[in-house]
């Protein structure tokens, strides 16, 4: 198990740990904004019942508003209570004709079968380790017809912040990715549904302030047990990282969105 898909519990009790990561892509990010770059592709209709799974606290929902129809009913699932409150709260005023909150275990989902239209998992499945489990029952509350929808990063995303914490003896690579990347998605999607299209969203980062990075990166393991030698090895790279760029880093995303429709 990758670093950044241990220790989930203490990880996403609430959004604090999360924020320092949002943060980083919240100031610095370039290109199409992911929320509603999102939400543009996914098959909504009004009056769909529709299942976020790994809500978290419903940014994406909040960044999203203007983005989807009206009179949704919407289900937030997520394993920690905190996130399942907070997310519940955050929608209640966005217009939905009903919110309803949900701890939940994507591998052992607690709704019947065929109760959903679109259900959503977004950058959640690296955290699973049973994930093709996760996609069956994922499959099994989709009603006919309806739509999966998946996002996952690949093996380019944040490559070049990913090479910093290397001084943690991380590899230089994204753990999402590792955990569930893109051919790992298109691999389960496709043998579940019978069918997957995937689709890159276009963008990077354009960093300018050398402080966010070293607290996104030291906000999950190992970064957050690291020693002050260590600590201080990592912001020596950042600031060689910055120093080459000219006071800017600029950074490589690669995060994809992936459809499956369940027949019928």
């Amino acid at each position: 198990m990758s670093a950044i898909t241990s220790g989930v519990s203490q990880q996403y009790a609430d959004s604090s740990k999360l924020a320092a990561r949002a943060r980083l892509h919240r100031e610095f990010s370039v290109g199409e904004p992911w929320f509603p770059w999102v939400m543009d592709r996914l098959p909504f209709a009004a009056g769909n019942s529709v299942l976020d799974i790994g809500c978290g606290p419903a940014w994406f929902w909040a960044g999203s508003e203007g983005h989807f129809p009206p009179g949704l009913h919407l289900t937030l699932a997520d394993q920690s209570d905190g996130m399942v409150q907070e997310a519940t709260e955050r929608c209640a005023p966005l217009g939905f004709a009903s919110v309803t909150g949900q701890q939940a275990d994507v591998t052992a989902l607690p709704f019947a079968d065929a109760s959903f239209d679109v259900v959503i998992a977004m950058h959640m499945l690296y955290h699973v380790a049973y994930q093709d489990k996760a996609v069956t029952e994922l499959h099994r509350v989709l009603k006919p017809g309806g739509t999966l929808a998946v996002t996952s990063n690949g093996a380019g995303n944040l490559r070049q912040l990913y090479a910093l914490t290397t001084v943690f003896g991380s590899p230089p690579i994204d753990p999402a990715a590792v955990a569930f990347g893109h051919e790992r998605a298109e691999s389960l999607l496709g043998a579940q549904f019978g069918n997957v299209t995937k689709t890159v969203c276009p963008g990077g980062l354009h960093v300018t302030d050398p402080e966010v990075v070293f607290m996104a990166l030291t906000s999950y393991p190992p970064g957050d047990r690291a020693s002050d030698s260590e600590l201080e090895a990592f912001q020596s790279a950042i600031a060689t990282a910055f120093a080459a760029g000219g006071g800017v880093l600029d950074v490589q995303k690669d995060a994809a969105l992936f459809l499956s429709r369940k027949p019928g």
